[in-house]
Formats: structure tokens, C-alpha cells, sequence
């Protein structure tokens, strides 16, 4: 006795294609592609055929196809010296979000502000055709390897609170310099007079600048430099509490203010 055959099949699994929508809706591809990118000339009956097909085929854009075809993939790059500093994460969130508004994703790196992950880094963000970087640049130079890497990609850069001349004069960076100069001189207005600095790496230039703002304020107060009291870390909280039981081993002045009795 023949058994019966089960009606229907199995539905396919295949992703709808921009030619499926443009069968469904019975226009070129070209017109599909047209809506899809938001070009202003279909009109606009054609335009909602068009996307009535691809709400119903549930049609999704090729991502890579796309990126490939514009030279672009709607990506940032970003590498920051050491996420785990409290600082950063809070610019990272800036940028994303920054980012994110305008329809751009943002891929982070970090280099644990070391040039050989840097480097790294920055070879992966290149390989991922990301449209622009966001750098925290680290003490050293590229090497040559790297600086004609990025001269040949011709990708942008925009420098993070340190600047870097050889690679790009664009850079959002805090008045370093200022910041010093105010600290330093609120301190001598309060009546101290031996003050020290934990500074972060003198070969990176912001600060390089804090303590040119540092040096600077001492002068204009009629205050010594002593460079006992300059201590160099490397912006690490260990590095910090180092530097400063350090600092206090040599006895900054305290405050000349009236003395009001034990605290």
C-alpha cells in the first residue's frame, strides 16, 4: 500500500537578495540600490514599491558588498594607552556615542601605551578599512615600516589628548599648560611654598606641558624649583601612589595658613 506523501516543504533558509527585491517590486537594481542609499531622484511611488518588497523579503544589505563598493565601512578606529586608567573610558563613551549618531561604529584598541601594540594596533585597524583613527599616541616614534603604511593608506587621523606633529596637526587635547599654571598658583595663594610634581612621562607632550605650566607658575610666584620635588610617573594609579610616598619623604612645605590646632 503506496504511503502518502507529506504536503509542503521545507521553507529556504536563503537570505533575500537585492535581486529578489528588485524582481518583487519590478524595477532595476539600480533603483533598488538608488532607495537603499537614500538617493533623492526615485520617485516617489517607485520608492515605496521598493521598500514594501524589502520589508516583506525581510531584505537586508550586503554590508561588506557595500563598504567594498564605496571604499568605506562606516567605522572608526580608536586606541587609547590603557583603558583600565579611570580617564578613558568616559572618552570612549564620548566618542561612540559621537560616533554613533552619525551612523558610525567604533572599534577600540589598547596599546598599553607601548609602541609595539601600538603598532599592532594600528595594523589591524588598517587591515579592518576603518574610514579614521582616534589616537592616544604613545612616547616613541612609528617606526619606518609604519610611517609609510600610513602614508600609503592616506587614512585620517585625529590625535587624543597628546598631540604628534609627524602624523597630524588635528588633535582634541586639555589646556595642559593652564591647568598646571592655576594649580600651582592657587597653592602659592593659599601660602604654600614647596611644591611638587608627579608629572606623567617627559617625553609625552602633555606632560611635558604640565610641567612647563608647573615651572612657569613657580617663577611667576617667586617660588624655587626644586627638583627633588618633581617626581616622573607614568600616569598609572601604582605609578601615583609611588611617586607620591616618594615626594613626601622629601617634606613638601605645608601650608602657611593660621594653625587652628590639631586636625
Amino acid at each position: 500500500m503506496p504511503t502518502a506523501k507529506k504536503s509542503g516543504s521545507k521553507k529556504s533558509t536563503k537570505s533575500a537578495s537585492i535581486y529578489d527585491v528588485a524582481r518583487l517590486s519590478r524595477v532595476s537594481v539600480f533603483t533598488v540600490s538608488a532607495v537603499i542609499n537614500g538617493k533623492s531622484h526615485v520617485g516617489k511611488k517607485l520608492r515605496k514599491r521598493v521598500e514594501a518588497a524589502i520589508r516583506k523579503l525581510n531584505y537586508r544589505p550586503n554590508l561588506v558588498a557595500r563598504s567594498l563598493a564605496k571604499q568605506r565601512t562606516h567605522t572608526i578606529g580608536m586606541i587609547v594607552t590603557d583603558i583600565a586608567n579611570p580617564f578613558f573610558p568616559m572618552v570612549v563613551r564620548g566618542a561612540e556615542d559621537a560616533a554613533q549618531k552619525r551612523g558610525y561604529n567604533l572599534l577600540l584598541c589598547n596599546s598599553d601605551d607601548t609602541l609595539a601594540r601600538e603598532e599592532s594596533s594600528l595594523e589591524l585597524l588598517i587591515s579592518k578599512r576603518v574610514d579614521g583613527i582616534l589616537l592616544t599616541k604613545t612616547a616613541q616614534d612609528f617606526t619606518p615600516s609604519v610611517q609609510k603604511m600610513i602614508r600609503d593608506v592616506k587614512i585620517p587621523f585625529v590625535l587624543i589628548m597628546r598631540t604628534y606633529p609627524k602624523l597630524t596637526k588635528d588633535a582634541v587635547i586639555t589646556d595642559d599648560y593652564h591647568g598646571a599654571y592655576d594649580a600651582v598658583s592657587h597653592l602659592a595663594r593659599s601660602g604654600r611654598r614647596r611644591i611638587g610634581l608627579i608629572s606623567g612621562p617627559l617625553k609625552v607632550s602633555n606632560a611635558i606641558a604640565r610641567w612647563e605650566g608647573f615651572r612657569d607658575a613657580l617663577k611667576a610666584q617667586n617660588l624655587p624649583l626644586d627638583p627633588n620635588l618633581v617626581i616622573e610617573g607614568d600616569y598609572r594609579i601604582d605609578s601615583g601612589f609611588r611617586a607620591g610616598n616618594a615626594l613626601f619623604s622629601h617634606r613638601p612645605e605645608r601650608s602657611r595658613l593660621p594653625n587652628y590646632g590639631p586636625a
